[in-house]
């Protein structure tokens, strides 16, 4: 049997304590626009390719019943990780953009393929990274 093929990853989720702080930090820092919200979670548009889920802790541990179907449960803790891909040629933008922000760079790492990433966390400590081409062999 030959598997199927995937195109992306579409959505990743985060699981946050406080939505609104959590999509004003999002909204601020990457200028994402929201595609949906509500009680329980925020959809965010990212470069018109993918979803950032935020959900809030605990609000998504029971059968979601939408028109369509149902949700299963599940959550989230911890201090997740995050990566975004940028340019390589706004990763100063990026690092000064951070500091006007008074984000602080947890770590920069030049990889040995060329790439570069940069480590910050958002207000529920999840590790986030935007990271420069020649990370991985596929990018």
């Amino acid at each position: 049997m030959v598997v199927p093929k995937l195109n992306a990853v579409l959505e990743t989720a985060l699981y946050v304590e406080d939505l609104e702080r959590s999509v004003s930090f999002y909204k601020t820092i990457f200028e994402f626009e929201t595609l949906s919200s509500d009680e329980r979670l925020c959809a965010l548009n990212v470069s018109n390719q993918q979803v950032l889920l935020l959900f809030l802790k605990g609000a998504s541990t029971v059968v979601k019943v939408t028109s369509g179907g149902i949700i299963p449960p599940h959550d989230g803790d911890g201090e997740l990780h995050l990566a975004f891909s940028i340019a390589a040629s706004e990763l100063e933008q990026w690092e000064n953009w951070l500091v006007e922000n008074d984000i602080e760079i947890e770590s920069q790492v030049k990889w040995t393929r060329g790439g570069t990433s940069i480590y910050f966390r958002d207000p529920d400590k999840h590790l986030l990274e935007l990271a420069t081409l020649r990370l991985w062999a596929i990018y």
